[in-house]
């Protein structure tokens, strides 16, 4: 993988952090450990407080003037001034953790001046590592990855989210095949290795949750937006996206304007 000369070490690092949280999060798979609430439908365990812990450690310790933005840690909003912020959710998809559906990932991003450009997502449960640097293109464990070339919506194997309504989706589902996914880190992975021509989600989502996959998705010649339409900029003081949308440079169009359709009628 030909990746940008400045961002190698970066991405090497990121991979063995992802690795390293992977092994806590297994250690703890299907066993006994804690589990808290941080609000309505949004648990916290254990493993992701120690794979967020151990991420911090590896990242930090080598480039300490970096600016972190994590969900398990408070945000500090002098990253705002910061050209250089890693962005970092320990278990995107901790309900699935939780449920033992093994369809959680590590997610680590880094930005710069905005813009996503790096980016590793790692699912342990299944041994799936996605990386990309920007302009070095994707890969799956070792092997380089693109987008599926599908043109046409109808019979479109399109991932979506176990826990949003089914109902949302039924304008999607008289086209094309849905597939509930867990994590959207993790389905933006799968988007951007052809196991899946596209993803959407209705429901507003954090920086941390798509960040190091939005990149994947783009080195693999595909696109991701919100729901608007618009391309995601990364590091604001509200990290907030209110949906997305992810698929090959055909699909996208459609998607997005059904989505917009969708929203309207609600």
């Amino acid at each position: 993988m030909n990746t940008e000369r400045q961002f190698t070490e970066e991405l090497q690092l990121a991979e063995a952090a992802a690795r390293e949280a992977g092994s806590i999060i297994m250690a703890l798979f299907g066993k006994d450990y804690r589990i808290e609430q941080k609000g309505k439908n949004n648990p916290v365990t254990t493993a992701d407080l120690e794979a967020n812990r151990r991420i911090r450690e590896i990242i930090l310790g080598r480039y300490p003037e970096d600016a972190w933005l994590s969900e398990e840690d408070r945000d500090n909003l002098r990253r705002l001034n910061s050209r250089r912020v890693w962005v970092v959710d320990p278990i995107d998809g901790t309900r699935e953790f939780i449920e033992g559906v093994p369809q959680f990932a590590v997610s680590i991003g880094l930005v710069l001046e905005g813009r996503s450009v790096l980016g590793v997502v790692y699912n342990p449960a299944e041994d799936q590592l996605y990386l990309a640097a920007r302009g070095s293109g994707a890969q799956l464990n070792g092997q380089s990855v693109e987008v599926s070339s599908r043109k046409e919506v109808q019979g479109a194997r399109l991932l979506v989210s176990r826990s949003e309504p089914r109902r949302k989706f039924q304008p999607f589902a008289e086209l094309c095949s849905v597939e509930p996914v867990g994590s959207i880190a993790y389905r933006l992975a799968m988007v951007a290795g052809g196991g899946g021509d596209g993803t959407l989600t209705f429901r507003s989502l954090r920086e941390w949750d798509v960040c190091a996959g939005t990149l994947i998705v783009e080195e693999a010649g595909g696109v991701v937006t919100d729901g608007r339409g618009k391309a995601l900029v990364f590091n604001r003081e509200d990290p907030v996206f209110n949906g997305i949308v992810a698929s090959n440079r055909m699909l996208s169009p459609v998607l997005q304007s059904m989505w917009l359709e969708s929203m309207a009628q609600k």
